[in-house]
């Protein structure tokens, strides 16, 4: 499939699967707009890049559904360009090109090896690389660059790892999808005072938060 027909479904996908469901924020539409989402799924699953549902890109993992993808980022839209992003289980590179696209410094995890140097070296060829990318577990999250203003999470926990709630700056946001396989809820958390104030926002269904 040519350039010209995977900028096509690309713009399809915008206008049919994000603008059409209420996704307004401009730098998330520009960004997923811009950012072709085909070099991130794998050969065998090319057809299904901007469809309207998850991709497997092996070891157990996924890139998330387009939607998914629109609304969490829109969740951090307050954020100021150059604002400092902890992104939790960076699989693809999918997610963390658009965090990137929208000015944001992102500071990246994956716990496994295999997809932080395949997503790094696109994401370096795309020129959305972020401002690092780590093997590590993300339920520690990455104290060195702590605190950040947002962490965002494509990985389901059953509870807040405390390693979170230490690393968020003041006034920061949280969005992780929380519970068990089943019942999992996307939350966002507001801090505010010291103290974390949760929003439900959606269910959703991620994979599990893998343990280091």
């Amino acid at each position: 499939m040519g350039d010209a027909a995977m900028r096509s479904h690309r713009k399809a996908m915008v206008d049919r699967q994000l603008v059409a469901r209420g996704i307004s924020d401009e730098r998330v539409l520009a960004a997923m707009r811009e950012i072709p989402r085909h070099r991130f799924v794998p050969a065998s699953r090319l057809s299904m890049s901007y469809s309207d549902r998850p991709v497997p890109i092996g070891s157990g993992q996924t890139i998330s559904q387009p939607y998914i993808v629109a609304i969490m980022s829109s969740l951090l839209s307050e954020l100021e360009e150059g604002s400092k992003v902890l992104e939790i289980g960076s699989g693809s590179g999918y997610q963390t090109a658009v965090l990137v696209h929208m000015g944001l410094e992102v500071h990246a995890v994956e716990i496994l090896s295999d997809l932080a140097e395949a997503s790094m070296a696109r994401l370096e060829e795309l020129e959305l690389a972020p401002a690092s990318l780590r093997v590590a577990n993300g339920q520690e999250g990455l104290p060195e660059h702590a605190p950040y203003d947002a962490i965002i999470a494509a990985a389901c926990a059953k509870r807040m790892p405390v390693a979170w709630s230490q690393q968020i700056a003041s006034r920061g946001i949280i969005v992780a999808p929380m519970g068990r396989w089943r019942g999992q809820r996307l939350v966002k958390w507001d801090e505010k005072d010291g103290a974390l104030h949760r929003s439900d926002v959606c269910n959703v269904r991620f994979v599990p938060l893998v343990r280091g």
